[in-house]
């Protein structure tokens, strides 16, 4: 079995669950800015920004994971827009996002909270979901992002260049 029998199978696979998760996360923001909207009860605002990067970066997750998951059943084939260069600088951009998401609420946090103790945070088990989904996210880009430089590289050692196709 080659590689791009992989590349076909893993990337619906890989940018199916970055979707999943990405609504998951989707969610959680989107609930958490709804209610410091309404009811201004962040506890400073670190927090409530924070997780407005997070409500953004999980959109633009959403937006594009599913713009290249379309674009790759439609054209695996000899289209820019499926090349590794279209997916290395989308998942590079993605990459950037996730990683100052994931610093930015695992700091925030202090690497979790223990809801049975806070009292300075209100949606204790909201945050804690937002940051153990934000590194779900982040460790499933990384993955995409491994595979797509891999690829990337053989395709420069066929001699396609980076335009080349994942498959």
């Amino acid at each position: 079995m080659g590689m791009s029998t992989h590349v076909r199978r893993g990337h619906p696979i890989t940018f199916g669950l970055l979707i999943f998760f990405g609504i998951i996360e989707l969610a959680l923001s989107a609930w958490l800015t709804s209610k410091f909207n309404m009811l201004h009860n962040e506890r400073n605002t670190t927090e409530r920004d924070r997780v407005r990067f997070t409500l953004f970066t999980s959109t633009w997750t959403l937006l594009f994971s599913g713009l290249l998951l379309v674009l790759f059943w439609h054209s695996a084939d000899g289209s820019i827009l499926t090349s590794v260069l279209s997916h290395l600088v989308i998942l590079s951009f993605t990459w950037i996002m996730w990683t100052a998401v994931v610093s930015a609420v695992t700091v925030m946090l202090g690497g979790g909270l223990n809801c049975n103790h806070e009292d300075a945070y209100v949606y204790c088990n909201q945050l804690n979901a937002l940051e153990g989904f934000a590194w779900v996210e982040w460790v499933l880009v990384t993955f995409a992002l491994i595979i797509v430089l891999i690829r990337g590289v053989s395709a420069a050692r066929r001699g396609d260049g980076y335009r080349g196709s994942l498959v």
